[in-house]
């Protein structure tokens, strides 16, 4: 049966273009291309998208600036970003702006597909049940999706809102990386990169870092907790 699920794509090499869009199609994706940063924008605006997949070497409007500027239009919708670009402030400067993942051409496509499942997926999970957690003086409310420490409003990124609740959820147990690449990226596989590094990093200084008490720690050599005092 042919899903509903409606994607954008912003490459500007033609032939890869052309294969990414043809099986998305051929995967039952209705998946509209755009070439340069402009048209990219312009189709963004006109249509709901359920996932966008972009280039940041685009001509007109970069990979970057359209991620930043999507994010700020729509706090939940999957982005990926598909670049040549491998340095690691490359990828610190895109989930800076918003996005939820970056892969390195070249790259296998299974992977790419399955990723894109792996975020679809994800986001037509049913909202949980519970109302609340809190953990001392940080509340997340599930209604809202909104993340409160000492009364002060955090926003958080869709990714970093599922590992705070993953590590909250599971208050003083350690989880390891491997965990969170399952359970936050639905990966059964490590793909060899620092990204759960980068997103904790993320957390502590939104989480922490403001506060006196910290309640994000790491057991060297296991993985990461929630807990108002580390584990002696």
């Amino acid at each position: 049966m042919e899903n509903t699920y409606r994607i954008l794509l912003a490459e500007d090499e033609p032939k890869l273009s052309q294969v990414i869009q043809e099986e998305l199609i051929g995967q039952g994706y209705q998946t509209d291309v755009a070439y340069d940063g402009i048209v990219a924008e312009k189709l963004f605006k006109q249509h709901s998208y359920s996932l966008a997949l972009l280039d940041i070497n685009l001509p007109y409007k970069n990979g970057m600036a359209l991620c930043k500027e999507f994010r700020d239009i729509n706090k939940n919708i999957p982005i990926i970003m598909l670049t040549a670009l491998g340095e690691i402030q490359d990828k610190l400067d895109a989930f800076t702006l918003g996005a939820d993942d970056y892969i390195v051409k070249p790259f296998h496509f299974d992977e790419l597909f399955a990723r894109i499942k792996v975020f679809l997926k994800r986001a037509d999970n049913v909202q949980d049940t519970a109302e609340k957690i809190i953990i001392g003086d940080l509340e997340i409310d599930f209604n809202n999706k909104s993340v409160h420490r000492n009364g002060k409003n955090i926003n958080l990124t869709a990714k970093e809102f599922g590992l705070l609740v993953l590590l909250c959820r599971n208050k003083g147990k350690v989880i390891s990386k491997q965990e969170i690449l399952e359970k936050v990226w639905d990966l059964s596989f490590d793909t060899g990169t620092n990204t759960i590094e980068v997103y904790i990093s993320f957390l502590r200084n939104k989480i922490d870092k403001p506060f006196e008490t910290k309640l994000i720690h790491t057991k060297p050599g296991f993985g990461y907790y929630v807990r108002e005092a580390p584990l002696s």
